[in-house]
């Protein structure tokens, strides 16, 4: 079953200083983490605060080559989550062909956000990003602080956020 879900944040984890796209159900009840590139999360966070740029970035060109060729971009599906790594579908349509291309998250996002397009999670990612290792070496009990990111409101990272 797809969970419609919806771009909270960006954050930056304070351990690896590697920035961390949140999102979050339409409800507000579920959180989950998906840590990201650099490149990818200077792209979402242009989109998030409505940055005019004079010239188009990878993922502004991708979307403006998918409208001059007649593609519709349809939503994003986030569909697994297996050994700390996410997996994506963008959805795509021409015509009347449907097509599924396999993505990272971030760029899937990054191109869906500038089309307006939703953005979906598979309940079993769901459940699997509730114990997902955040960090090995440093989380005891990981359960608590998968629950204990979900319920952060989206402005708390403060002086993390990008």
């Amino acid at each position: 079953m797809l969970i419609e879900m919806k771009v909270a944040g960006l954050a930056i984890d304070p351990l690896t200083d590697m920035p961390i796209l949140l999102l979050r159900d339409l409800d507000d009840r579920r959180t989950i983490p998906i840590w990201i590139g650099l490149v990818e999360s200077s792209a979402i966070a242009t989109e998030l605060q409505h940055v005019e740029l004079t010239r188009p970035m990878t993922h502004d060109l991708m979307r403006q080559m998918l409208v001059e060729l007649g593609v519709t971009v349809l939503h994003v599906e986030i569909t697994d989550l297996r050994d700390n790594t996410y997996y994506a579908r963008l959805m795509l349509q021409q015509g009347s062909r449907i097509v599924q291309l396999n993505a990272r998250p971030s760029d899937a996002i990054a191109i869906a956000m500038r089309a307006g397009c939703s953005l979906f999670v598979e309940e079993k990612v769901l459940e699997k990003a509730s114990r997902f290792d955040l960090h090995s070496d440093a989380v005891s009990d990981l359960d608590a602080s998968s629950d204990m990111l979900a319920s952060l409101p989206a402005d708390y990272f403060g002086k993390w956020k990008m």
